[in-house]
């Protein structure tokens, strides 16, 4: 087999796993991923009032805020915060991905019969 054929053999097989891990797996990711949220929350206690959830106690949450893209349509992991997205978001990330770092290898590749001085 051609190095060639060989190299287009293993970018496809890579699309297809990232499109499968992004499409499929990511449905079964824990909603609630507890690491970062669970360290910025230590010290303080979440309480339900009328007004929706405060946190009471000294943490750092305190002083986090909505981000400025929020309201992006792929913010959260979903499209436009609709949960049932999750698969959908991840497969438009892994084509952007691709669509943008196979322009910059093609902009940036070794062209045949130019040095590199």
């Amino acid at each position: 087999m051609k190095a060639k054929t060989r190299n287009l053999a293993f970018l496809l097989g890579f699309l297809a796993v990232a499109l499968v891990l992004a499409g499929v797996v990511s449905y079964f990711a824990d909603p609630n991923p507890d690491g970062l949220d669970h360290a910025t929350l230590e010290g303080c206690q979440v309480v339900r009032t009328a007004n929706g959830e405060e946190l009471r106690g000294s943490c750092i949450a305190q002083n986090a805020r909505e981000h400025n893209l929020a309201s992006s349509p792929l913010a959260g992991y979903s499209i436009s915060g609709d949960s049932g997205t999750t698969g959908l978001a991840g497969v438009i990330g892994v084509a952007v991905t691709v669509v943008l770092a196979g322009g910059l290898f093609w902009v940036l590749r070794k062209r045949p019969g130019k040095s590199a001085e």
